[in-house]
């Protein structure tokens, strides 16, 4: 994809700007597959399917308080040096300067595979061979639908009044000058009501 005005261009480079957008779509059919495929690796290596269930809505919600978290403090962190401009635009300012631009709304693959395999070896240490994969499932389902719902509450318009507040909550924290550094939560308001920044 290139340069437009409504994606406008973030690097000098041609094939460097290209690859800074991603359509929406590219995550769920990544990481769809790859969550179920990693469940059902925990479940063969031994992992209770009852349990499993459990260990993946668990993991789910580590991934909303590792949204929540890295919104609050990694991406919204301004580093006082002559590079922190420039780390702070390209990590997460750019999505505040061009909100309406669709294809810089979910993280390029590259950047979220990098990241997911960081992530997994985290829960394969921390839980082992069984419960780190069903565990770890549900954390990247967690990101997927993070992701998406990121996209859909930028340029959806359902009805439904769970995903109408979602929306306000997330607009607010981009368009109101008094909750520019408040609402981080982006799948759910969960932590931002636990630690009084809705």
């Amino acid at each position: 994809m290139r340069a437009s005005p409504e994606s406008p261009r973030m690097f000098d480079s041609d094939w460097l700007d290209m690859f800074s957008r991603t359509p929406w779509w590219t995550v769920p059919l990544i990481w769809l597959p790859m969550s179920a495929l990693v469940f059902v690796w925990g479940c063969t290596a031994g992992a209770h399917l009852g349990w499993a269930v459990g260990a993946f809505f668990a993991g789910w919600l580590v991934w909303t308080f590792t949204e929540y978290s890295l919104h609050r403090t990694a991406f919204h962190w301004k580093p006082d040096t002559w590079w922190g401009p420039r780390m702070h635009f390209l990590l997460h300012g750019v999505h505040h300067k061009w909100v309406r631009d669709r294809f810089r709304l979910v993280m390029p693959p590259a950047v979220s595979l990098f990241l997911g395999a960081v992530f997994g070896a985290m829960f394969w240490v921390a839980l082992g061979p069984v419960w780190g994969p069903v565990t770890f499932s549900g954390f990247l389902f967690g990101y997927m639908f993070y992701d998406v719902m990121h996209y859909a509450t930028h340029h959806l318009r359902f009805k439904h009044p769970w995903f109408v507040a979602l929306k306000k909550h997330h607009m607010q924290h981009h368009h109101s000058p008094k909750h520019k550094e408040r609402k981080f939560g982006v799948s759910t308001t969960l932590w931002d009501h636990i630690f009084r920044t809705y």
